[in-house]
């Protein structure tokens, strides 16, 4: 039996980036790093116990059968989300430190590639498909 891929309703994607940007202008709109703790919990947990709190309260907005709607990859959601909490916590910590500039590069990074991929350009996909790419390559010459 053919394992089924898991996906994730585009919709609830959606919302998890727009949290993400929201919290970063937030953040930087306040002077209020701490801000940035919400996107970076939510994400540790969906990667840890692949549980994102945001993902179900915006579920409860969808207007249809969550199967109804375009799929988003989980593997690839997940590496996403590996890369937004990194430049989250960067940010955070940066900002914490004192680090301003440092927290503005790495707070704007994820915030630009979220939204980017709102627009409909998944940065973090290239990147995977990139890495894949380079991982067939290697493996092919060996």
């Amino acid at each position: 039996m053919a394992n089924t891929p898991v996906s994730i309703p585009r919709p609830l994607v959606r919302t998890n980036q727009w949290s993400i940007v929201l919290s970063v202008l937030a953040s930087w709109l306040t002077g209020e790093a701490w801000i940035l703790a919400i996107p970076i919990l939510a994400g540790i947990m969906g990667l840890l116990f692949g549980y994102n709190p945001i993902m179900p309260a915006a579920k409860l907005f969808l207007r249809k059968n969550p199967a109804d709607y375009i799929p988003e990859d989980w593997e690839q959601q997940q590496f996403n989300q590996v890369i937004a909490v990194a430049c989250l916590a960067l940010g955070l910590i940066s900002f914490l430190l004192g680090w301003t500039a440092a927290g503005y590069v790495f707070t704007a990074m994820v915030a630009l590639s979220a939204f980017v991929a709102i627009l409909g350009f998944c940065i973090g996909c290239f990147i995977r498909f990139q890495l894949n790419q380079y991982k067939y390559r290697k493996s092919y010459k060996a």
